[in-house]
C-alpha cells in the first residue's frame, strides 16, 4: 500500500476511534457523579483517618463544568477501549495472513481485559499514592486540593496502568509480524527490566516503593508470558518455513 493509502487508512481509523470516544463520553456525562465520588474517596479517607481537613476543591466558576467534560471523555476512553484498541491493532497489522490475523485477534481480545485490569489495579495504588503524598503536609495544615490537578493526576495514573498492561500484547503482535523474535527479546531482558522499572517509577508519582511494585510485578509477569507466546510463534513459523523449503536462519540463529 502506498504512503497516501496508509495516511488515508490512519485518518479513517482515527475518526472511528474519536467518534466512539465522544459517544462513550456522552455515557460518561451521566456516570460522572458516581465516578467522581469514587475517585475523591482516597482524599476524604486521608482527612478522616488523620483528623485533617482534606478535600477536593473547585476553584473557578467554570472549573466544575470543564472538569465534568474532561472526566466524561476519560470515562468514554475506558468504556470504548475495545473499539480504539481494535483500530490501533487493525492499522499496525494489515500485512498478516488471514490465518495469522485470526490468531492475532485472540490477543486483541486479551488486550481489552488487560487494559481494564491495569486501570482497575490503579485504584489499589491510588490510595497509597494519595496517602504518601499528603503525608508531607505540616501538622495543623489543610489539604485543599484543586480538582483539576487531582483528577488529572488520577486520570494519568489510570490510563498509564492500563496502557502498560497492553505493551506485552504489542510485543506479541510484533512477533507475529516477524519484526521481533523471542531470542531477541531474551537477549534484551536487562533492557526490558530497566525500562519497566523506569516506566513504573515515572508512572507512579508517589514516593513509596509499594505503589511502584503494584505496576512492576504484573508487568514483568505479563512480559514473561508474552515471551513464552513468542517462543511458540517462532517455532511454528520456523516449522512452516522448513516445510515450504523457504526457511533461512535469521541473525539471531546465525550468531549461534
Amino acid at each position: 500500500m502506498p504512503l497516501k493509502g496508509h495516511l488515508i487508512e490512519l485518518r479513517n481509523r482515527l475518526i472511528i476511534a474519536a467518534v466512539a470516544i465522544v459517544l462513550g463520553g456522552v455515557a460518561g456525562w451521566f456516570l460522572y457523579d458516581v465516578v467522581f465520588e469514587i475517585l475523591q474517596r482516597p482524599v476524604l479517607e486521608v482527612g478522616g483517618r488523620e483528623g485533617r481537613n482534606a478535600e477536593v476543591n473547585f476553584a473557578g466558576v467554570a472549573s466544575a463544568f470543564d472538569m465534568k467534560i474532561k472526566m466524561s471523555l476519560f470515562i468514554g476512553i475506558i468504556i470504548t477501549s475495545p473499539v480504539w484498541l481494535y483500530q490501533v491493532w487493525a492499522f499496525v497489522t494489515p500485512g498478516l495472513t488471514k490465518k495469522e490475523r485470526r490468531f492475532s485477534l485472540s490477543f486483541l481480545a486479551a488486550a481489552v481485559p488487560l487494559f481494564l485490569g491495569g486501570a482497575s489495579l490503579a485504584f489499589f495504588a491510588l490510595p497509597n499514592a494519595v496517602k504518601a503524598l499528603t503525608e508531607f503536609t505540616p501538622s495543623g495544615a489543610s489539604n485543599i486540593i484543586p480538582a483539576q490537578d487531582y483528577l488529572t493526576f488520577v486520570m494519568v495514573i489510570i490510563l498509564v496502568f492500563g496502557l502498560a498492561f497492553v505493551l506485552p500484547v504489542i510485543m506479541v503482535g510484533l512477533n507475529l509480524m516477524g519484526i521481533l523474535t523471542a531470542k531477541r527479546i531474551l537477549k534484551s531482558w536487562r533492557i526490558i527490566v530497566l525500562i519497566v522499572f523506569t516506566f513504573a517509577a515515572v508512572a507512579t508519582p508517589s514516593p513509596d516503593a509499594l505503589s511502584m511494585f503494584f505496576l512492576v510485578l504484573p508487568m514483568l509477569l505479563l512480559f514473561m508470558l508474552a515471551w513464552g507466546v513468542c517462543v511458540l510463534g517462532d517455532k511454528r513459523r520456523k516449522a512452516r518455513a522448513i516445510a515450504d523449503g523457504t526457511w533461512v536462519p535469521d541473525e539471531d540463529e546465525a550468531d549461534e
